[in-house]
């Protein structure tokens, strides 16, 4: 029989979700509970911002079958813990429980289990609640800092700036700042 072609999935399904989550100019809240084991420790790495429940761990799983990392865990580790940590993640296998992935910058904090989901909902009204294309902006530009040079970086940086200065939002929040009141920002 015919070994399987692992590639196609990753063709029609997983890289095709894995790049639209990088594109997309809003935030993504991940809420992990429980084991995010291979591809879900890396499709949690995409999201921009990660909460994990206390009992929660990260595992790469990959090699304990005889394969390598995907959903961009290749890209997502040395990104978020250096290539040291990354290859030895990979490369053994090894289980991150949450509060050591909080520490070494896998995910952005660890919570108490019972209140995960309380956390993320609130995380993530607020983030509807605020400048979404201030938040697209700084999505974009962390992305490109990945393969931007300094020079090609702070070019982004200026052209967004630019953009974002020219908002309502951004005329909404300097009012809001000198009122002394909370902004209205509506995306605009």
């Amino acid at each position: 029989t015919e070994p399987p072609d692992l590639g196609i999935n990753m063709d029609r399904l997983f890289n095709p979700m894995i790049r639209a989550m990088l594109a997309l100019p809003k935030p993504i809240v991940g809420a992990i509970n429980g084991v995010a084991a291979g591809g879900g420790a890396n499709f949690a790495l995409a999201c921009d911002i990660v909460l994990a429940a206390r009992s929660a761990r990260f595992d790469q799983a990959f090699v304990r079958i005889s394969l390598m990392p995907d959903l961009g865990g290749t890209y997502f580790l040395p990104h978020t813990v250096g290539d040291a940590r990354s290859r030895a993640l990979a490369m053994l296998g090894t289980s991150v429980p949450a509060e050591e992935a909080a520490r070494v910058g896998m995910i952005w904090q660890a919570v108490d289990d019972a209140a995960l989901m309380d956390e993320a909902t609130a995380l993530a009204r607020r983030l509807a609640s605020g400048p979404t294309l201030s938040y697209a902006a700084i999505k974009q530009a962390i992305n490109a800092a990945a393969t931007n040079t300094l020079d090609q970086q702070l070019d982004l940086e200026r052209d967004l700036q630019r953009k974002a200065g020219r908002s309502a939002d951004y005329a909404e929040g300097v009012a809001a700042f000198l009122d002394k009141r909370a902004p209205e920002f509506k995306g605009e």
